[in-house]
């Protein structure tokens, strides 16, 4: 529906969430940006993004690094002779990917395709395993380009990819038949059922000392401190920090649940057995692709939870999880109201403002819903694209939170126009706008507090510890509001 009135009643502040769409243009990063940090969390990868000069300069542009910093990715430019096809494509990309084997020797090479490779035609996907082949690389082709609706879309796309690439479980029946055969007596392991080349580590195990032994894990790498399985496996996906991976596993480990791997692994070579007995859960908004090629492609089981961003939202989605497998969640709730009390500086800041999302990297319904939590009104969320199948337990949490804390539902747009959205923030006058960065300095001349939604893609917010680094990021502008207001005021006096 599109908007051809602002009243500032319509949508905002109804009994249930509405839906609407408008038909406004995607102001938002390219997805090629995803080669930021991907390529900082697949250690053994190489990054080759293949488009033209354009592509090239954002890249050296947004990511800000140094040529001489060697970073694990490049540029394939494609000049007029590419385009006009007078070259032959695959002889081109051959020797680009035989130059990083020799330089860098990857475990997987990852072709980032561009909006170029798309209006082209260009047959990544066909040129591919016959390179592959040759070169005894791995490839990945992930269509990261401009015509998705948000950049962290490009990170959906290279999982969905990378996702067709994991193990089947069929596959490794013997690894599965060691995992249920494994018994720990003591300081002894049951090695009737390891294969031989473990062998010779289980028999020196006993020339080991009680802290040596700590950790220690055969060739299948099966930890001896691992707890007897009892669920199906797990598989979490999602890209995150390596310290955010080990909070959140370990999280789940307290509650007696094994998690099996990570969808990307910080090694591909380590990348998660998959099947039809397997269980996955996202811990991102925008992996809708991901989940939709793990159930069609790998027969996976979605498990369908909140994102763990904010400490309602992280016990939300361990407690889905934990339904699912048959476990009971045990100390979540004092737990969380732990967290809380350690929050209150933050929240005597943000209780009755009001916040304003116009949409940029399908991070809004999950901050919407914990700002909320928080004592925040949110007016609107602005969404480039919502999924509402993959986000269906975020979209009940999200309503379920307004009507605990008693304040009115936000209007949930799809695919907003800028220039409408405009029009309701001079009506709604919010405290806080979270935009892009394209919008931030013409709505700050303007007298309206803003913050990058960037910031929020690169900052570290899920598990319930970064709970205070998102009440960072959002007081920021309103602390600045506070001060300058405050020597507005003593140079009045």
């Amino acid at each position: 529906m599109v908007s051809s009135a602002v009243p500032k009643s319509r949508g905002f502040g109804s009994e249930t969430l509405k839906f609407e769409c408008e038909t406004g243009n995607y102001h938002t990063f390219c997805p090629i940006s995803c080669v930021s940090w991907l390529y900082q969390k697949i250690e053994d990868s190489f990054f080759l993004v293949i488009g033209t000069k354009t592509c090239g300069y954002f890249l050296q542009n947004a990511l800000g690094v140094m040529i001489f910093a060697e970073p694990r990715y490049a540029m394939a430019e494609l000049e007029e002779a590419d385009i006009s096809a007078q070259l032959n494509d695959y002889k081109e990309l051959k020797r680009l990917c035989l130059q990083i084997k020799r330089d860098r020797n990857p475990s997987v090479i990852v072709w980032i395709g561009t909006c170029t490779t798309e209006i082209i035609k260009m047959d990544l996907e066909g040129m591919a395993p016959r390179l592959e082949s040759e070169i005894g690389i791995p490839i990945v082709v992930a269509r990261a380009n401009g015509l998705d609706y948000a950049f962290t879309q490009g990170e959906d796309t290279v999982l969905a990819s990378m996702a067709c690439r994991c193990p089947d479980i069929g596959e490794h029946g013997n690894i599965e038949e060691i995992k249920n055969n494994l018994t720990i007596e003591g300081s002894k392991i049951n090695t009737d059922v390891l294969p031989s080349s473990a062998h010779q580590t289980c028999q020196n195990l006993d020339d080991l000392g009680p802290n040596q032994k700590i950790g220690l894990s055969t060739t299948t790498s099966i930890s001896l401190s691992e707890p007897k399985r009892t669920q199906p496996p797990l598989v979490l996906f999602g890209s995150l920090p390596s310290t955010v991976v080990n909070v959140l596993t370990l999280e789940l480990n307290k509650q007696g649940i094994i998690v099996d791997g990570w969808l990307p692994a910080q090694r591909y070579t380590d990348l998660p057995v998959l099947g039809e007995n397997v269980y996955v859960c996202g811990v991102n908004p925008f992996l809708s692709r991901t989940a939709m090629t793990l159930m069609r492609r790998k027969k996976c089981k979605l498990i369908n939870a909140p994102f763990p961003i904010g400490p309602d939202g992280t016990r939300a989605w361990i407690e889905k999880i934990c339904s699912v497998l048959g476990v009971t969640p045990v100390g979540l709730e004092e737990r969380e109201t732990k967290i809380w009390q350690s929050l209150e500086t933050y929240l005597s800041l943000v209780k009755g403002k009001s916040v304003f999302f116009m949409g940029d990297n399908l991070l809004e319904l999950s901050l919407a819903r914990f700002l909320t939590r928080c004592g925040m009104i949110v007016y609107e969320c602005g969404v480039p694209y919502l999924d509402k199948r993959y986000q269906a337990s975020e979209i009940a949490l999200l309503e379920q939170t307004c009507l605990e804390q008693n304040v009115p539902m936000p209007r949930i747009v799809e695919k907003p126009d800028n220039y409408y959205q405009v029009q309701r923030i001079r009506e709604l006058q919010p405290d806080l706008v979270i935009t892009g960065m394209a919008l931030s300095n013409p709505l700050e001349a303007r007298g309206i507090s803003t913050k990058w939604s960037v910031e929020f893609t690169f900052a570290q917010i899920h598990g319930f510890a970064n709970s205070k680094d998102v009440l960072e990021l959002v007081t920021r502008p309103l602390r600045r509001n506070m001060m300058q207001s405050t020597s507005n005021k003593t140079l009045v006096k």
